[in-house]
């Protein structure tokens, strides 16, 4: 009897031992999908705010902070940011007829197309807060916005083709000085006008205001080669550029 009921008691451990391991790599497995699930989910929804498919949104889901998080902070940001600039280059190489009588022109927006706010962000939820203006313009009154060295780059060699270059930002004119300061600190010179938004234009959508900056630079005569930002509020709208250029920016969404 007691023989029979230590085989008993050695079969019921080792069954238990077996189901618990079981339940260990389910769970584990459980883990995993539910983490490439929510991997996947976040890359969408990245994805879909670059393809400009979401639109308004006033924050990052929370469950994609950290996600965004890894990703304006890694390489592949840098590499989708450059390949674009790339596309930029490739298209000047064989697309402009320069007239030489001045009237040439590149547009490029400011924030996270010439200088990053990503050192703002990081200590600001990465999307997940709502973005707070005061405290973001008392940041950027601090005019320590790194250059993004790829635009840097491409600003220089536009330049250097006799383009006039605006910049026409979604930043107020209270914000003029220190702006330029920041631009000349990081590298940035040489640009024909600094475009920021007036009293009466902060009552506009950034589209529409930006559009009639366009309208402005057409009536001069100038004809818009291009347009480069992070903003799909900086690239549509009438008049158009012969090219528009998105860079990538899922923290934010100006309309």
């Amino acid at each position: 009897m007691a023989r029979k009921t230590l085989l008993i008691l050695a079969l019921t451990s080792l069954f238990t031992g077996l189901a618990a391991a079981d339940w260990n790599i389910l769970n584990q497995k459980w883990r995993n999908a539910r983490q490439d699930s929510l991997k996947n989910y976040c890359e969408s929804w990245r994805v879909n705010v670059e393809l400009n498919n979401i639109r308004e949104f006033e924050v990052v889901p929370q469950e994609c902070v950290d996600y965004i998080k890894k990703y304006m902070t890694s390489s592949q940001y840098k590499a989708d940011s450059e390949r674009a600039v790339e596309e930029v280059k490739l298209y000047l190489s064989s697309c402009c007829s320069l007239g030489g009588d001045g009237k040439d022109a590149w547009i490029f927006d400011v924030d996270d197309t010439l200088i990053s706010t990503i050192p703002y962000f990081k200590k600001h939820g990465f999307g997940g807060e709502k973005v707070n203006s005061t405290s973001l313009e008392a940041w950027m009154k601090e005019s320590k916005a790194p250059a993004l060295d790829h635009t840097l780059e491409l600003f220089q060699e536009i330049r250097d083709k006799g383009v006039k270059i605006f910049l026409v930002s979604s930043r107020r004119e209270t914000l003029r000085s220190p702006t330029v300061d920041n631009l000349i600190n990081v590298g940035y010179h040489g640009w024909t006008s600094l475009i920021l938004r007036g009293l009466d234009d902060e009552y506009m959508h950034v589209q529409q205001y930006k559009s009639q900056v366009r309208k402005r630079l057409v009536d001069q005569g100038y004809r818009i080669w291009g347009i480069i930002g992070d903003q799909w509020s900086s690239l549509k709208g009438l008049p158009d550029a012969k090219r528009t250029f998105k860079l990538p920016n899922p923290i934010y969404y100006l309309s």
